[in-house]
């Protein structure tokens, strides 16, 4: 199956759905295309792609069916009528959404006899086919490791989760997050500075060299939080210190006019877990805030 006789057929060509499917053209892999404004295939079609008239015509091109649309609803909507045609094919769905309703998706697969893979995409469109790209599959391992020759052309790491349909989801959302958590401190970061002058771009490498640190921070409370015996060894600090440092934070967000809001939302955290009776614990304990969310 990793070879170039391997025939792939991609639904929904979006920026991502695009890069997709021009991955496989690379590799020189026979591809069929779809998506509902045909326009969107012009250029993959003079790359040497075939463009489907309709869903049915794509799936019936190829054994592995790789979809990429806007919401799981399209994913039913273009795959749904289509019933036995999709008996014995592979369908890879890399479209966003919940882990149940990828979970869902693995089973109305099956009944309709289809093999199915559940995936999230860890990249923006032009960074598909990259050594670093990142890919999370789950679903039956031998399904998987009877397509991850082809897969592994969308990204480097390519990785597999699971049985778990619904672990990409997982993962997909939790990243983000981290993500947005960490832009989002950055940002409010560069705020402080500019009222000292400093420029974003000066503040910039030290952010790296403190992200690094929070990184050795992670690998512990990871641990921590792994062993389940809620002890929470505070190894660097604990929370009560955390909290202390924080209070200034916000402070000094205040006196300078700068938004105070996400600060305060970790004081909020802290104070919780505090309260709890883990102000000696480390950080990793205010991992209870967010088991059991606290009111406001």
């Amino acid at each position: 199956m990793g070879d170039n006789h391997t025939s792939v057929s991609v639904l929904g060509l979006g920026l991502m759905g695009q890069a997709l499917a021009a991955a496989f053209l690379r590799a020189g892999h026979a591809t069929t295309v779809w998506n509902r404004s045909a326009g969107k295939a012009d250029a993959l079609v003079a790359d040497g792609a075939v463009l489907a008239a309709n869903p049915a015509d794509a799936v019936a091109a190829s054994g592995l069916v790789v979809v990429c649309v806007s919401t799981y609803d399209v994913v039913h909507d273009v795959l749904g009528p289509l019933g036995d045609a999709l008996r014995g094919k592979t369908v890879v769905n890399l479209t966003t959404g919940s882990s149940e309703q990828a979970r869902q998706a693995a089973v109305w697969a099956e009944k309709n006899g289809a093999r199915y893979l559940d995936g999230a995409i860890m990249i923006t469109p032009p960074g598909i086919g990259a050594p670093a790209s990142v890919l999370f599959y789950a679903g039956e391992q031998a399904v998987f490791d009877t397509h991850e020759p082809v897969l592994r052309l969308l990204g480097g790491g390519t990785t597999y989760l699971g049985t778990d349909h619904g672990k990409p989801a997982l993962f997909d959302v939790s990243l983000l997050g981290l993500m947005w958590g960490a832009l989002n401190s950055f940002l409010h970061g560069v705020a402080i500075v500019e009222t000292g002058g400093v420029k974003a771009q000066e503040f910039l490498p030290w952010a790296h060299m403190w992200l690094d640190a929070i990184k050795m921070f992670t690998a512990d409370y990871a641990a921590q939080i792994d062993a389940g015996d809620e002890r929470f060894p505070a190894n660097d600090a604990t929370l009560a210190t955390h909290l202390g440092a924080l209070e200034h934070l916000v402070e000094e967000s205040e006196a300078l006019g700068v938004d105070s809001q996400l600060p305060r939302y970790s004081k909020a955290l802290m104070e919780g877990v505090i309260a709890q009776g883990h102000a000696e614990n480390s950080y990793a304990s205010v991992v209870k805030a967010y088991r059991r969310p606290m009111a406001s």
